[in-house]
């Protein structure tokens, strides 16, 4: 198996004893955390949710946190084999695409990528033009595709209810929830998105915490509550234990209320308009008839 094929119908692989190694790369105008993943037996690798910068006031895109991640990579002399999505982000650009076209690197989002593509093609009048398939992907995710990472085996769970396409990527010892969860003092994503669902949320949840308790949690965002430093790491136990909205015995009906509730009071993230248009896109801008790059602002429709 070459480490661009998907194995579909087989059993989840968990080896604990295989411990990738983790750089992670702390963007503070998203709160994002994206992640160089290396294979510990060979010098591959996969980035997990990068971002592309914008000065969405100028309408200006730029490369700077993408060129850190590229540079890491380059430095180290790895070899980029997968470029993994967690899901549609509504609150930052990807930057899949720029980073492919310098170092390569399959790109790979949750198969329910064509619902996402299916209403917001509509929200922003993409037209027929726009293919809503995933087309735009390498490859769509399934719940319990199995791929590889050189020789570390890893395998992907949909778990739904922050968005339809959210999917949790472990690789050995290590699980990149993306917004599934948050650090426990976090609590959770919100559910409100068109598609996402309290009730999901809390089951995709307990899906993650039903791995083994010493398997290291990489969060995707991180807002450092009540003042304290950022944190992207921690471990299934501690989540099981401590998280402020799942955590301990709280029930599922308690979360549902509290999500929904937390969810009304919410705004919109700042930077959804221009997230989505890419985003939906594999990261790749949207153009104009002329070929140049565009973005629309729909009123009145989120």
């Amino acid at each position: 198996m070459t480490d661009d094929q998907i194995v579909t119908g087989v059993e989840m692989p968990i080896s604990m004893d295989v411990q990738p190694e983790v750089a992670a790369f702390f963007d503070p105008a998203t709160n994002t955390i994206s992640y160089v993943v290396k294979d510990p037996a060979s010098r591959a690798c996969a980035v997990i949710d990068s971002v592309m910068d914008i000065d969405y006031a100028a309408g200006r895109i730029t490369s700077k946190n993408a060129d850190k991640i590229i540079a890491f990579i380059q430095e180290n002399n790895l070899n980029l084999v997968w470029q993994i999505e967690s899901h549609v982000h509504a609150d930052h650009l990807s930057a899949a695409p720029y980073i492919q076209d310098k170092l390569g690197g399959k790109i790979g989002v949750g198969q329910n990528i064509t619902m996402v593509q299916d209403v917001f093609g509509k929200v922003f009048n993409e037209g027929t033009e726009f293919q809503r398939d995933g087309s735009q992907f390498d490859r769509l995710f399934k719940e319990g595709d199995v791929y590889h990472v050189g020789e570390m085996t890893c395998f992907a769970m949909h778990t739904p209810g922050h968005t339809p396409a959210c999917m949790v990527h472990v690789m050995g010892n290590a699980a990149f929830v993306g917004d599934t969860l948050f650090m426990p003092d976090g609590g959770s994503a919100r559910a409100d998105f068109p598609g996402g669902c309290a009730a999901e949320l809390y089951d995709s949840i307990q899906r993650v915490l039903a791995l083994p308790d010493e398997m290291r949690l990489f969060m995707c965002h991180d807002y450092g509550p009540n003042g304290r430093e950022i944190q992207w790491e921690t471990t299934v136990a501690e989540e099981k234990a401590t998280n402020i909205h799942v955590g301990g015995d709280k029930t599922k009906e308690h979360f549902v209320k509290f999500r929904t509730e937390r969810d009304a009071m919410l705004d919109m993230p700042k930077l959804i308009i221009p997230a989505l248009q890419v985003n939906m896109r594999a990261g790749e801008i949207p153009r104009d008839e002329h070929g140049d790059p565009v973005l629309k602002v729909p009123v009145n429709k989120l």
